[in-house]
């Protein structure tokens, strides 16, 4: 993994750094690299149970570095090409590898957050962020629609007409107004102490049980009824009577609870 992201392991929560301060962390393609690495090593590692993502410096991330793609054109291509049989392309799995984590992901949020950015932000459970953060989906200011899976997490979030307003304007909005409209978790003064609290309290759950909420609720939040209570059937036949769930319902019920093993969904 390149320095651009810092990947470190504390207390089963891995936390990722964008690092490259120097230039509002802005993204280029040691920064996509960095951050993909980086989600598939929390993938595979099962000891993990919560990721915090914050950045370094005066800004969460300015967005796409512009100034490397017009050194380069042709990074906008490999930016967009689907490798192999996937369905979603290099821009898009920067933003929505978190997502797809079985771990809950946290972004916490400060300075300037824009375009690449925000969608970055957008792509984890929860966004902790400061009340002068200031939040754009500026891609329309350079001709552009947002490509980084806004389209699947903003819908989630916002209603039709505020996503499209936010997204043909590019205006800058306020941490303040993110929480107003619904894109943000919390507004805090302290957003890195605050996740990390959060963070803690969920890695005390049963890991296997918070995957499969996650799952629940991103596979069903805009699906139909029947989708949506089969999904919740066939987790929970997953979850009742493994180990993590013993262990969970020991910790309600015995003096020498026991203690939670690798994650398993």
């Amino acid at each position: 993994m390149s320095d651009r992201v810092l990947l470190s392991i504390e207390n089963h929560i891995a936390i990722v750094t964008l690092n490259r301060p120097e230039k509002y962390n802005g993204l280029d393609m040691a920064m996509f690299d960095g951050l993909i690495s980086a989600a598939k090593r929390i993938r595979k590692n099962k000891q993990i149970r919560a990721v915090i993502i914050k950045a370094a410096g005066e800004a969460f991330s300015a967005g796409l570095d512009i100034s490397g793609i017009k050194k380069n054109p042709l990074l906008i291509g490999k930016l967009l090409v689907k490798p192999g049989l996937t369905y979603i392309n290099l821009a898009q799995e920067v933003a929505f590898c978190w997502r797809q984590l079985s771990v809950p992901v946290i972004a916490v949020v400060h300075g300037k957050c824009y375009g690449g950015g925000l969608q970055i932000a957008l792509g984890a459970d929860f966004r902790f962020v400061t009340p002068g953060a200031e939040l754009s989906v500026m891609e329309i200011k350079w001709g552009l629609i947002p490509d980084m899976s806004a389209s699947v997490t903003l819908r989630e979030l916002v209603s039709i007409d505020v996503a499209k307003e936010l997204t043909m304007t590019g205006r800058l909005f306020s941490g303040v107004e993110a929480k107003e409209l619904g894109l943000v978790t919390r507004v805090t003064d302290t957003p890195l102490e605050e996740a990390f609290d959060l963070a803690n309290e969920i890695a005390e759950r049963s890991p296997d049980a918070v995957a499969a909420a996650k799952q629940l609720f991103n596979d069903t939040w805009v699906a139909d009824e029947k989708t949506a209570l089969n999904l919740e059937t066939s987790l929970q036949k997953k979850l009742i009577g493994r180990w993590n769930q013993i262990a969970a319902a020991s910790k309600n019920l015995s003096k020498k609870p026991f203690e939670y093993g690798k994650r398993r969904l």
